[in-house]
């Protein structure tokens, strides 16, 4: 992986994680907590973050071979679930630490689509420095949503509730177009494999 195939990464999977909805989830599920009890939950969300990701990186090849998925097959679902962006519910009444992995961890900031691109770009790495590079550049992305997540209360306060639904609206439209690309991707491979097959 180059510089630019890296910084790319960063911004790709940044935008995945949807910050703004995940910013609105968590306001919503720590909105009787104090600051002190927000700050912990954050930091405990990029910590389950940064674990998955990287379980999910690493044997995402392991995966694909074992049950005889192709990496466009799966590209191709994951712009669907992408273009779907099934809404999801944030469940109350729950203490906020048991929330930390359930559902703010998976599957509110690792939602399908993340979740497919980390195992599409494992199972497309072919080398240790390509794992390493990967990971540092989710990594990075994922420790911004964290560090947003720790100053959401001021965000808000900045910019209000209308802010942050513009912002999400914003994303969607980013993630619609990332979608569209991966579509294309995987269809142009399916055909170019249809094409080699009844050569």
């Amino acid at each position: 992986m180059t510089l630019s195939d890296c910084f790319a990464l960063f911004v790709k999977f940044f935008f995945l994680l949807t910050p703004p909805f995940v910013m609105s989830a968590f306001l919503s599920v720590t909105k009787d907590n104090t600051i002190q009890e927000r700050n912990t939950l954050a930091i405990w969300i990029t910590l389950w973050i940064l674990i998955i990701s990287g379980v999910l990186l690493f044997f995402g090849g392991f995966i694909f071979k074992i049950f005889g998925i192709t990496l466009d097959a799966f590209l191709f679902l994951t712009a669907v679930s992408l273009v779907r962006g099934d809404s999801l519910r944030v469940p109350s009444g729950d203490s906020v630490q048991s929330l930390a992995v359930v559902p703010m961890a998976i599957p509110i900031t690792l939602g399908p689509a993340s979740i497919g691109v980390l195992m599409v770009y494992g199972g497309e790495i072919k080398t240790g420095l390509g794992f390493f590079l990967a990971y540092l550049s989710i990594s990075a992305a994922v420790i911004c949503v964290g560090a947003l997540l720790l100053v959401s209360n001021y965000i808000q306060k900045a910019i209000g509730k209308n802010g942050l639904v513009v912002l999400s609206k914003l994303t969607g439209l980013i993630l619609a177009a990332l979608s569209a690309q991966m579509i294309f991707e995987g269809a142009d491979a399916f055909l170019l494999q249809t094409l080699e097959k009844l050569k």
